[in-house]
């Protein structure tokens, strides 16, 4: 059985569970989908023991950085410490990201490097959304540049916005200027940029560096052409992601050995790619 590896679960404490349940705009979709039953926090033993019991090895959290386009202030605000206080007790199964706030300007760069240098972070996280600035917009130039020279990778969602938030600042055709500029930077393009998935393919197939994330997609919903991208030209292309608890593993893991891909590509998409992409 392969051990799989979710690029983009959410911070899963119980007081950051509360903030999202408590948000007007994350909470709306929340309960617009009945997805209450599976916001709910927990100690990080726990979650290593639901993990475990899963199939799940490694986990990559964000300090996610999330502003609100309707009510003009933060909806996550969650701290480099807020997710260390988890990737410092397990290193081995937990691994941090960090959230991007193009408002803190080159602030916001400096505090990028301190949170790969000294706590050990593997990249960036980009939700445009609610800042209401397209994804390829110049106030998030300086973290790509800063990416590219600490060699860790971005995560960006791309395709629509569940929440109340433009949703074509983040189609994905902007990634193509971005992977122009910074053929290093080592991009995953989250949530399998739907409803324009087609296009995100061809985003990816033109890149080297441009890679595809299924996060908050449960694998029985994929895109039919997004299956057989991973399978075909786009192997080594395609990461394992659910936005937990959007997702949850152990129906993740399942769906994803109902579609039958080969050993190879199954060790791809759940694992291995991760590990190239982060350099885990």
């Amino acid at each position: 059985m392969v051990k799989a590896i979710d690029y983009w679960c959410n911070l899963f404490t119980p007081e950051a569970i509360k903030v999202s349940v408590d948000s007007e705009d994350i909470g709306h979709p929340i309960k617009w989908w009945h997805m209450e039953d599976r916001w709910i926090g927990m100690d990080p033993e726990a979650f290593i023991s639901m993990m475990d019991e899963a199939g799940m090895d490694k986990v990559i959290i964000p300090a996610a950085q999330m502003y609100s386009y309707q009510l003009h202030k933060p909806v996550w605000d969650f701290k480099i410490k807020d997710v260390y206080a988890v990737t410092e007790k397990y290193p081995d199964r937990f691994v941090g990201l960090y959230g991007i706030n193009p408002f803190m300007k080159m602030n916001g760069v400096r505090e990028l490097e301190l949170a790969v240098k000294e706590y050990g972070f593997k990249g960036a996280l980009l939700h445009t959304y609610g800042y209401d600035k397209p994804l390829n917009h110049r106030d998030y130039w300086p973290f790509f540049a800063k990416c590219v020279e600490l060699d860790v990778a971005v995560v960006m969602q791309v395709g629509h916005s569940a929440e109340f938030m433009p949703s074509s600042q983040g189609q994905p055709i902007l990634v193509d200027d971005i992977a122009l500029y910074f053929p290093e930077l080592r991009i995953v393009a989250a949530h399998t940029g739907w409803p324009w998935v087609e296009e995100l393919i061809a985003i990816s197939w033109k890149h080297s560096n441009v890679y595809i994330g299924t996060s908050a997609h449960a694998p029985k919903y994929w895109d039919k052409k997004l299956v057989d991208y991973l399978k075909t030209r786009g192997k080594g292309k395609v990461l394992f992601g659910t936005d937990w608890p959007t997702i949850l593993y152990k129906e993740a893991l399942d769906q994803v050995e109902a579609l039958g891909l080969k050993e190879e590509v199954k060790a791809q998409v759940l694992r291995e790619t991760a590990i190239k992409v982060f350099k885990l």
